[in-house]
């Protein structure tokens, strides 16, 4: 299972919302934290705002924050609602599948059973175990 960057980066955003409940925070500044991308980022934010997990608010004084309480948010749910599709092999899809066993072969059952039990297990956390000390999470990274 691999992640899409789209996924991680809403991740780390929920993870940075989540650590400064009492803020509104900024896609650049947010950015500038996880040295990543803005341009990508505002399309990531974009999604979580049509998702209902984040408020946004336009102009001066603006910004973004959680529009959810942290402990209601389960990660495997965020996780399923930001992947494009959970296909970790490509007969998980029927209408481009060009697999040549597929109509006999187990081996997507057994995938399936273990891509629900990763969300099933994700979903036995939230956003707010991800962020137990918030001071320790705001603070910049440190490369040794």
């Amino acid at each position: 299972m691999h992640l899409t960057t789209f996924t991680d980066y809403g991740l780390r955003t929920l993870m940075y919302l989540a650590a400064e409940p009492d803020k509104l925070c900024s896609v650049r500044e947010i950015a500038e934290h996880y040295a990543i991308s803005r341009n990508h980022l505002v399309k990531v934010v974009h999604k979580l705002s049509q998702l209902g997990y984040v408020a946004s608010s336009k102009g001066k004084g603006g910004g973004i924050r959680l529009a959810r309480n942290p402990g209601d948010l389960y990660l495997g749910d965020l996780i399923s609602s930001l992947e494009p599709n959970m296909n970790v092999v490509e007969c998980f899809n029927e209408e481009t599948n060009t697999c040549k066993v597929s109509s006999s072969c187990q081996l997507k059952y057994f995938l399936g059973d273990a891509n629900q039990a990763f969300i099933r297990s994700l979903n036995s956390h939230t956003l707010a175990d991800t962020v137990p000390d918030r001071e320790l999470f705001l603070q910049p990274l440190k490369f040794v």
